[in-house]
């Protein structure tokens, strides 16, 4: 900026030259000055008014028209809010069929420290090393007295931990509130809860995060609240899946198995009532996951699904099934079972080389004849009998709603021939799951539909497309009743309850290829009342031998067979079924009238 002299040089000069006075040109230039400068302050002022008037303009609009929105919008409720409060721990409760609870939330605490606020860190580390024990003290004096500013120490602590680190009395031991998941029946149903954690955690709280079985599979269901904490109702019975997991359990070790698993289906819903495998563990600890060794040796190993084997005799029914569905016999239709047979190569045989002779299907599957069943399978042929297994299920994984099912994928035949279909009809060359199994023997009972299993408690009957003729399911449920009263599963013919099943004893392949000497997998595939199933029971053990006799039994009559019967005369009357009494012989007595 220019600033004009108040006294010009040349107008001074101009001015003496006329006679003027110079003092009057400065007083004349001090009142232009002053005049601009008031001119100046005023513009500036008017503007600052104006700036403000827009601002308050502006302001008072903004809150005109929240409140308008607010006036013309439903009322809520306030919703506190926090900086990193933004982790929502909330997760529905899950419940068995009546309503009893599986699985809930507890609240609890996790301990965590601030190293730079403690007083005295070599106090509070002795301190927590008696509250918890399995802390490394050497480890914590290293943190406290270190550079860290916060590092957690225990992820959930009880009530009465809290309170013991709380009477340690040091400011930088603090606690931040958990829900924690919680099974209060413990290692009941283990494999089908599977197990929570903490996902995305913070000392304003944690999420809990669903990490195997029904809680990972419906993890979006149990911590959506739009549910508004609607439980989730799943299709187990607790009382029955209590007995069966006891029953299962002593027959394991009764048997000298290594394993067991026993899957009980309600024919015609679907509904899977109690699943077991064995061992087990409980969810509120669970262990981690073996990296070494067999997986199956491992207590978190599902055998119900996960459990892929070759299921022995169990599958004869369905060859014969499928040939009286499709007109080529009937049950009466007499097939020579007698040997020698050879298909692609090789010799078919009969356990301890047995010779069954002349056989009627029904003999065939009362009898257990392997080369009565291959017999069957050729006449079949192997595209239809691929296209009626696979029709069952056996093809794919089950849709059974814990994440472990999609990995029980079946295990076929790279190609498909004569061979095959022969070995699969008695249930060596195609390995699949219990849950399978008894998705098959549900078809069967319930006159020839197909039936998933499902986890979820179910409204009605959920059956699907036909696979079979109401008569050929008809009699494949006399023939398995027949086995029970007169063949290889008479340890199942309970007084009260008439039962209908097949076993199966395979032996179990070896890690090299061929199979194992002495080592099978036994399964007993049953239902019940034969006469009206409304129950398919599959119990399966693995490396089983029975030892009261003099020599060591391994057949699915003297292991699997009295386990399933069992289990099935302790739980029929739980699930409501009355036992049949059969009338007794009329003594011999000659009633005389009085008359």
């Amino acid at each position: 900026m220019i600033r004009t002299p108040l006294r010009p040089l040349a107008r001074i000069l101009e001015a003496r030259q006329k006679g003027e006075n110079p003092d009057a040109i400065e007083r004349e230039n001090t009142r232009i000055r002053h005049e601009q400068m008031r001119d100046s302050s005023r513009q500036r002022a008017e503007g600052r008014l104006l700036v403000l008037g827009v601002f308050f303009f502006c302001a008072f609009a903004v809150v005109g028209v929240r409140m308008g929105v607010m006036a013309t919008t439903d009322p809520t409720e306030p919703r506190a809010a926090a900086p990193g409060s933004v982790i929502s721990a909330a997760r529905a409760d899950i419940v068995d069929r009546n309503g009893n609870l599986l699985a809930t939330n507890f609240e609890t605490h996790a301990l965590y420290a601030q190293p730079h606020h403690m007083i005295d860190p070599e106090r509070a580390a002795s301190k927590l090393l008696a509250v918890f024990p399995d802390l490394d003290k050497d480890r914590l004096l290293k943190d406290f007295t270190g550079k860290r500013k916060f590092m957690w120490i225990k992820k959930k602590i009880s009530p009465e931990q809290m309170q013991a680190v709380h009477d340690i009395g040091e400011p930088g031991l603090l606690f931040a509130p958990r829900d924690m998941r919680l099974y209060p029946n413990g290692a009941l149903a283990a494999h089908i809860m599977g197990g929570a954690s903490f996902g995305k955690e913070g000392v304003h709280g944690a999420e809990v995060i669903g990490v195997a079985g029904a809680e990972k599979f419906f993890d979006g269901y149990l911590r959506d609240p739009a549910n508004g904490n609607k439980p989730l109702e799943l299709s187990l019975d607790m009382t029955v899946q209590a007995a069966s997991e006891r029953i299962l359990y002593g027959g394991m070790k009764l048997m000298n198995a290594k394993g067991a698993t026993s899957v009980l289906m309600d024919v015609h819903t679907g509904e899977i009532i109690s699943a077991v495998s064995l061992p087990s563990f409980d969810p509120n600890d669970r262990p981690h996951a073996a990296i070494t060794g067999d997986a199956s040796d491992s207590p978190l190993f599902n055998r119900s699904v996960q459990g892929v084997y070759e299921l022995g005799s169990v599958f004869k029914i369905f060859v014969a099934t499928q040939a009286i569905d499709l007109g080529l016999v009937t049950a009466d239709t007499v097939i020579d079972t007698s040997g020698p047979m050879r298909v692609g190569g090789f010799n078919i045989g009969e356990f301890n080389n047995k010779n069954y002779g002349k056989q009627t299907v029904t003999g065939i599957i009362t009898h257990s004849s392997n080369r009565g069943s291959g017999r069957l399978a050729l006449m079949i042929g192997a595209e239809r009998q691929q296209a009626f297994l696979k029709s069952l299920g056996f093809f794919e994984a089950t849709p059974f709603e814990i994440v472990e099912a999609s990995g029980g994928q079946p295990l076929l035949p790279k190609r498909w021939e004569e061979l095959s279909s022969v070995t699969i009809s008695y249930g060596h060359g195609l390995s699949s799951s219990p849950m399978h199994l008894a998705a098959g023997y549900a078809a069967i009972a319930n006159g020839g539909y197909k039936v998933a299993p499902t986890l979820l408690k179910q409204d009605g009957p959920k059956m699907g497309e036909r696979l079979m003729s109401a008569q050929a399911a008809s009699d494949a449920r006399l023939m398995l009743r027949k086995t029970v009263s007169e063949g290889t599963a008479s340890f199942a013919d309970i007084p009260g309850y008439h039962v209908g099943g097949k076993t199966g004893t395979a032996d179990k392949p070896g890690p090299r290829g061929g199979y194992l000497e002495d080592k099978v997998i036994n399964t007993f595939a049953s239902m019940f009342p034969a006469h009206d199933p409304q129950y398919v029971l599959i119990v399966t053990l693995d490396e089983p031998v029975e030892t009261s006799g003099e020599k060591p039994r391994r057949t699915a009559g003297w292991t699997a067979v009295p386990v399933a019967a069992e289990m099935i005369r302790r739980i029929a009357p739980l699930l409501g079924l009355r036992p049949t009494v059969e009338p007794g012989s009329v003594a011999d007595i000659t009633l005389s009238s009085s008359n």
